[in-house]
């Protein structure tokens, strides 16, 4: 099979977001999309049953999507794409928001947000695909989305929880835990992650593409 068919499509990143137990919960993803144009517009989104916010989904039965500006900084990138909310709030160092269902998105960076009802839910393998109504809608800013090909464009990975993976070339070792990258050719028998504390077992090797 040539992946390079289906490589030539395209996916805008969102901030996927919610609160459970009085925690907030974020992650980036590439899964958001329009399934219907009726009232209210239907849409899903993807998440890995390993990612802390895919728990939080499973309590609050709703979420707030926010799309990233195609000019989003690095940094807030980092902060929701590669670090697990295990090890703290990732949404600490931010100007946070809440919608109406009490779910936390940010402004900076962001284009528009989106706030959904869950509505239905299907088990893809290690992936789960929430149907969500939408309950809110606001513009934040003008300016184009970021999409998964322009942020590989940059020379950055795509983030590991991401449901769409391109790779880039880069030698090194990927925590399956929170995504950190350890860049090198071998990884030490003893290392653990900065960022979790996950064991060396817990990383795979990053393949070049």
């Amino acid at each position: 099979m040539n992946t390079k068919a289906y490589e030539k499509l395209d996916y805008s990143l969102a901030l996927l977001s919610t609160a459970a137990n009085g925690k907030r919960q974020g992650c980036i993803v590439n899964s958001l999309h329009q399934v219907t144009s009726s009232f209210p517009p239907k849409f899903t989104v993807t998440v890995s049953k390993d990612n802390e916010t895919s728990r939080a989904l499973e309590t609050t039965g709703t979420f707030s999507v926010t799309l990233l500006a195609a000019d989003c900084p690095g940094e807030i990138i980092d902060q929701f794409g590669y670090k697990s909310s295990r090890v703290g709030d990732k949404f600490a160092p931010y100007e946070v928001q809440t919608d109406g269902a009490g779910n936390p998105y940010i402004k900076t960076g962001m284009v528009s947000r989106i706030s959904c009802k869950i509505t239905g839910k299907l088990e893809i393998g290690n992936y789960i695909l929430y149907v969500g109504d939408a309950t809110e809608a606001e513009v934040l800013a003008d300016g184009a989305v970021l999409t998964l090909q322009a942020f590989v464009d940059r020379g950055k990975a795509v983030p590991p929880q991401a449901t769409v993976y391109r790779t880039v070339e880069i030698h090194g070792w990927r925590c399956s835990v929170c995504g950190y990258v350890y860049e090198g050719e071998s990884l030490p028998p003893d290392f653990r992650c900065p960022i979790c504390g996950a064991t060396a077992d817990k990383f795979v090797q990053i393949q070049e593409s």
